[in-house]
């Protein structure tokens, strides 16, 4: 699942983080492509992402350091123009002075009260924050950014905090002060500040947040066995009964893709096994969702019997995959060897007198599509354009893809002469299609209705 959670940094990555480029906020929505519509191993598969809604950028100005728009006003999680707004003082690792453009004149002023500190952070002033020594006066300087609704500033008073203060103290103000609490777990995430992200959700007695951190883990471990005996660690840990059996299906999936990479593997370098030799493999199988392994399997295993871990039709039993998914994975896969028969066999079922009929769960209609943007020959087209049960929908689709005989067929049986005589005019002169309609055109034996 790629793009999935954010990659650990190194304690003291602040500033780096504030140069980077815009962070979006994530969500639990999987991309709705055609062969993504199984969820990835389930959600945890690809990502158990952050509860953090974007914002809607448009509704309000926002303003950075630097008086310029940027991006949340009062969510957490679009702080990319602080890099300003920090610098460091000697012997002092995080003081804000906020909004210093070279040159300019800096007021030390130590009549500031909270209030007006925080509104010309707003404004973009420059201001410092060591001024604030007690705790009650950290405090009411928090207060007054959050009653700002500036994510930039309350984060930047949260940064003077977390510096400023023991993680105990700081951990039991903000457990009271929800808002402030939400922008410092949103900032841990970004910043990668594992350790004491996990100390914070054991402080607050938020388990399910705690395993789901460790889980995130899992990202920072590179070799794949090593990977699967961490996740194998995480089967068991406090999450919801849904996660829990996303984690185990994760766990699994990445357990079997260990066996078919080291299989597949020596069998592509050993160059007698036609399929891999026709085919090269352009990338390892490894850490990749369970739909493209399922697309995999049905392109290089796809006879395999179902005892085996490669086996398409075992990964849909041991994950539970839907009829639809199943079939339009093998079908991409089947169409894109052009393997016609495989799939002539994939929509052909036989009832219990030995009648066989072609019946497609994903409706003919896609299977048309997906024939199509893998070359198939117009036969195969005709032959499944005529399966669409809905004429309008069967015209649209043998007009887009010239399947001439299909329009013909159905102009005729629709007894519709005024469209078939404007569909001549599509046709080539002299062909077969063209005889075909002037015979019907001139024929006694049909009562045409226009």
């Amino acid at each position: 699942m790629d793009d999935y959670f954010w990659m650990n940094r190194t304690k003291g990555d602040e500033e780096e983080y504030w140069n980077s480029s815009k962070f979006k906020a994530f969500t639990f929505d999987d991309e709705d492509d055609e062969l993504s519509q199984l969820k990835e191993s389930k959600r945890a598969v690809n990502s158990l992402r952050d509860f953090v809604d974007d914002d809607d950028d448009d509704d309000l100005e926002r303003v950075s350091w630097s008086g310029e728009p940027v991006g949340s006003r009062t969510r957490p999680g679009s702080f990319q123009s602080l890099s300003d707004a920090l610098s460091d003082t000697p012997a002092k690792s995080y003081a804000p002075e906020l909004g210093r453009p070279k040159g300019e004149y800096r007021d030390y002023s130590n009549d500031w009260s909270p209030s007006d500190t925080v509104r010309r952070l707003r404004k973009g002033k420059v201001c410092s924050l060591e001024r604030f020594r007690s705790l009650q006066d950290k405090l009411q300087l928090l207060e007054e950014a959050v009653s700002m609704h500036d994510g930039n500033v309350i984060t930047a008073v949260l940064i003077f905090l977390k510096r400023t203060l023991s993680k105990e103290i700081l951990f039991r103000e903000l457990e009271v002060r929800q808002v402030a609490l939400r922008h410092l777990i949103h900032f841990l995430k970004e910043i990668g500040d594992q350790k004491l992200l996990l100390d914070l959700f054991r402080f607050l007695d938020r388990t399910e947040e705690l395993a789901l951190s460790h889980y995130r883990e899992h990202l920072n471990i590179q070799d794949p066995d090593k990977r699967k005996e961490f996740l194998k660690t995480c089967v068991g840990l406090p999450f919801s009964a849904e996660d829990s059996a996303h984690i185990q299906d994760h766990y699994t999936l990445l357990e079997r893709q260990i066996i078919i990479e080291a299989n597949d593997r020596h069998l592509e370098s050993a160059g007698q096994t036609e399929i891999f030799r026709k085919h090269p493999r352009k990338a390892s199988i490894l850490n990749m969702p369970l739909v493209t392994t399922l697309f995999y399997s049905c392109f290089y295993h796809y006879t395999e019997a179902e005892g085996t871990f490669s086996s398409p039709i075992n990964l849909k039993k041991t994950f539970k995959i839907p009829d639809k998914q199943y079939v339009l994975t093998a079908l991409a896969a089947r169409a894109k060897l052009r393997a016609w028969n495989d799939v002539d066999a994939l929509f052909t079922t036989k009832n219990w007198l030995g009648y066989t009929k072609k019946r497609a769960p994903i409706g003919f209609h896609r299977v048309v599509e997906i024939l199509h943007k893998n070359n198939a020959p117009v036969q195969i087209l005709q032959e499944y354009v005529n399966l669409v049960e809905d004429v309008d929908t069967k015209l649209n689709l043998a007009t887009k893809f010239k399947c001439h005989d299909v329009v013909i067929d159905t102009c005729r049986d629709l007894k519709d002469r005024q469209q078939l005589l404007a569909y001549r005019s599509k046709v080539d002169k002299g062909s077969a299609e063209e005889e075909k309609i002037d015979a019907l055109l001139s024929s006694s034996q049909i009562r045409w209705k226009n």
